[in-house]
């Protein structure tokens, strides 16, 4: 099943360098209310898969460059397609500064976004991960991306440039500063931090929790 593809220990990357940690031991900590770290609220600006009036809300912030993010993709999207019309899931961008594509790959996320396919790259970029993360020219694979993915290509290029992108990267990032996110993924669910689940079984039983409390 699809719990065999997440291993007890993997690489959490952490602001400042990447160390192997207990998933269970993430340094997100719900166990008391006054560690429970809030999110900004979810605006029109933020990118939203599912069901947009829902009252439950997956935040995700992430690095596309992060290994464990990549790990946490194809979970990510399985839930999505078994909870979508019930949740809203919420993408963050929070690039690592050890991380030298991440932000490059935040951008390219968001020049797809003016032509309507942030979600598009986004799955590109994931998928692709080991064939970007440590190459010099990333920008250049980005752009062969967005010419797969049929957008304008004169319009990415130039929008690759945009400083309104790089702020809006900027305030994705500030904002998980301010909700107190050190390491990639971080989630929150209903707003309040999570700890990182290790399994498709744990996320899918936090989230019927929620469901199941709104009733």
């Amino acid at each position: 099943g699809s719990a065999a593809l997440w291993v007890a220990v993997i690489s959490i990357n952490v602001i400042g360098g990447a160390g192997i940690v207990w998933l269970a031991k993430n340094q997100n900590n719900n166990n008391g209310s006054d560690n429970v770290s809030v999110a900004s609220p979810i605006t029109e600006n933020n990118h939203i898969k599912g069901n947009s009036e829902s009252a439950i809300t997956l935040i995700e912030y992430s690095d596309f460059q992060c290994p464990a993010c990549g790990t946490y993709y194809p979970l990510l999207k399985q839930l999505n397609e078994e909870f979508g019309d019930k949740i809203q899931f919420v993408y963050r961008h929070f690039p690592l500064q050890q991380h030298e594509n991440a932000k490059p790959a935040a951008i390219a996320s968001e020049a797809a976004d003016k032509q309507g396919k942030f979600w598009e790259m986004h799955d590109m970029i994931f998928e692709n991960q080991d064939k970007w993360s440590e190459e010099e020219n990333a920008e250049e694979i980005f752009i062969s991306y967005a010419n797969e993915l049929g957008l304008n290509a004169a319009q990415f290029k130039n929008d690759l440039a945009s400083q309104e992108i790089k702020e809006k990267v900027d305030n994705d990032y500030k904002g998980g500063v301010k909700a107190r996110v050190n390491a990639t993924p971080s989630f929150f669910l209903n707003g309040k931090t999570i700890n990182t689940p290790g399994s498709y079984n744990e996320f899918k039983q936090l989230i019927q929790q929620a469901i199941d409390g709104l009733k």
